[in-house]
């Protein structure tokens, strides 16, 4: 095709995700130190902030890290060699757990749920109650891998009322953060984790992890195995008068996430809420518009991302790149998912004329690739589901 003029670029990808124009100008200030009275003010208007998104009246650490970090953070905390755990998982990224797991020497239970559902709660909490020895468990709550995302609230309940109190509890928020509904401590969740580069629209280099007060119990019991990563050491420092961090933060992204949180508050949450349940029902609309088949659930829940079943005998690996030629980026699969399925990401700084956008251009591609569609299909079920009133969250 002839190349499009001028050049832009889109993004729409599950992390990174774009970032505001607002918080852009903030990431290009002069550098300032953490130590000054601005940032230390700034500093604690995020930690604010964020116990807001994250539901929490307790602690929330961070560290200058991807969620990743905040996901080893929780491992290194809580989990003893020859400790039990339980993770449950519906993904890549909920094996990653047990991986972490199982390096800090623990013996992990694995619950596997198939790739693209959802857990059953029921299941799962059964699970749990059949081994009786585990100290923690470990759930992901939007699998970036499937664009599948668990019942938080309903998961805690089944491993409370079915294994009893004992257990901690720990989730991956990190692709749902933002985007989703969070309550981790009416939800009784022990600790939640998440990044910044998704639905809290900055980029790459921060993350956090809300710590009720028995994990910080727990983390406080020894400080063999970690030093970066612990938990009682940022805590301790961020309750300082003014808050503070043991090391050197990543100060520029911290007052990107200051303007990020408050563009958020500005919107109000559950307007940030809807606005993704809306996201996620269009892009669902004009996928089944163009004769494709779902990969993620055709669920409300499914706010972060779409992934769709690529054609038997295309190679889905052409989508992304043919899309990249028009300076669209979206995501394709994983592992053994790769080339057969791709990801269209719909989370954090992205409204409605943008998805509009997405569909058109992966229209023009797939027409491209020849593969037989009807042209103006997907952008038109993606309008019309738009224009349909009285949409509320969970409808």
């Amino acid at each position: 095709m002839t190349p499009l003029h001028p050049r832009k670029v889109h993004l729409f990808t599950p992390g990174p995700t774009p970032v505001p124009d607002e918080v852009l100008r903030e990431l290009s200030a002069p550098i300032i130190h953490h130590r000054t009275p601005q940032w230390q003010e700034a500093f604690g208007e995020v930690l604010t902030g964020l116990k807001r998104v994250f539901g929490t009246e307790h602690d929330v650490a961070t560290f200058a890290s991807s969620g990743s970090g905040a996901m080893e953070s929780a491992v290194a905390n809580l989990v003893r060699p020859g400790d039990e755990v339980v993770v449950a998982a519906h993904g890549r990224f909920g094996m990653r757990w047990s991986q972490m797991a199982e390096r800090y020497g623990a013996t992990v239970h694995l619950h596997e749920t198939e790739r693209g559902q959802r857990p059953d709660p029921d299941e799962v909490g059964a699970f749990v109650a059949s081994k009786r020895n585990t100290r923690v468990v470990f759930c992901t709550h939007s699998e970036t891998s499937t664009g599948a995302v668990s019942d938080a609230q309903a998961l805690a309940a089944s491993i409370k009322a079915q294994a009893g109190d004992d257990v901690l509890l720990v989730l991956d928020a990190i692709s749902s953060l933002g985007a989703a509904e969070m309550q981790a401590d009416a939800w009784g969740w022990d600790s939640v984790v998440a990044g910044s580069q998704k639905a809290l629209m900055v980029p790459p280099g921060l993350a956090f992890a809300s710590i009720s007060p028995r994990a910080l119990e727990r983390a406080r019991e020894t400080t063999s195995g970690r030093w970066y990563l612990d938990w009682p050491k940022a805590v301790d420092a961020h309750r300082k008068t003014p808050p503070s961090t043991p090391v050197t933060p990543a100060l520029t992204i911290v007052l990107g996430l200051r303007v990020a949180l408050g563009i958020m508050f500005e919107e109000g949450l559950e307007g940030v809420f809807t606005r993704h349940v809306r996201l996620g029902r269009a892009a669902r609309a004009a996928v089944d518009a163009l004769g494709f088949e779902l990969f993620s659930p055709d669920h409300d829940s499914s706010v972060a991302l779409t992934a769709v079943r690529v054609p038997e005998g295309v190679d889905g690996t052409k989508i992304p790149s043919k899309l990249k030629e028009y300076g669209v980026t979206i995501a394709g699969g994983q592992d053994d998912l790769k080339g057969k399925i791709f990801r269209l990401g719909h989370c954090g700084w992205v409204n409605e004329l943008d998805v509009v956008l997405m569909i058109g251009a992966l229209e023009r591609g797939l027409v491209e690739l020849g593969i037989e569609i009807e042209p103006g299909a997907g952008v038109a079920a993606a309008q019309r589901s738009f224009l349909a009133t009285g949409v509320e969250v969970g409808a």
